[in-house]
């Protein structure tokens, strides 16, 4: 199940909120190397976790096992603040255009030789659910380059925003993706059933939109 955790659901969900930021702790500062995002209590946390942020956590008999963020572009985000050198262009804001962020799956959970594991899966298909849901048709995302050619073949739409830059001793590169309906059908189909992923408290996250 994903559950999408902004201000006014975040007292339902400490427990769950403070298992998220310490699998972003181990994926990114442990397993990743990224020592600049090393904290002392062990939980990744910084100044984009605030009232603005929208969080997706896939949540399995009470662990989270996945996390993603979303940032709006109309507000001060990684890109604009943190990466601004990997826009060579005009940065892209509007409110249909969110930031992909801070995305992660447990360790013990991530399958080898498969384009994206199931939790993988169900994440991008609750962010394009949502997105289609709440009128948001483009994210801006920092990744590796290799994943760029897993988003095409996932059906997402790319625009590049610069060449690619070496951070804390890997290449990222900023690019805009875009998605539709048949973005959900190429999930669907990779996961062989068309139920849709169950988001809870959209509600929520739509109040946030026009807050």
């Amino acid at each position: 199940m994903i559950h999408i955790v902004t201000p006014e659901n975040g007292h339902h969900y400490r427990d769950e909120m403070d298992q998220a930021f310490r699998l972003r702790h181990r994926v990114f500062v442990e397993q990743m190397g990224w020592r600049a995002l090393a904290k002392p209590d062990g939980r990744e946390i910084d100044q984009f976790d605030n009232e603005h942020a929208v969080h997706m956590l896939y949540i399995e008999h009470g662990k989270v096992l996945g996390y993603q963020r979303m940032l709006p572009t109309t507000r001060p985000h990684l890109l604009s603040e943190v990466m601004p050198e990997l826009c060579e262009i005009e940065h892209p804001v509007g409110a249909d255009i969110w930031e992909w962020t801070r995305f992660c799956v447990e360790r013990g959970r991530r399958e080898k030789g498969r384009a994206v594991c199931p939790i993988t899966n169900m994440l991008l298909t609750a962010v394009v659910e949502w997105g289609i849901e709440c009128g948001i048709s483009k994210l801006i995302v920092e990744t590796n380059p290799t994943w760029l050619l897993r988003m095409i073949q996932l059906h997402f739409r790319l625009m590049q925003l610069g060449l690619p830059r070496t951070m804390e001793g890997q290449d990222i590169i900023a690019v805009m993706i875009s998605f539709d309906s048949r973005t959900v059908v190429r999930l669907q189909e990779m996961r062989r059933t068309k139920k849709k992923i169950m988001v809870d408290n959209i509600a929520h996250s739509q109040a946030l939109l026009h807050a």
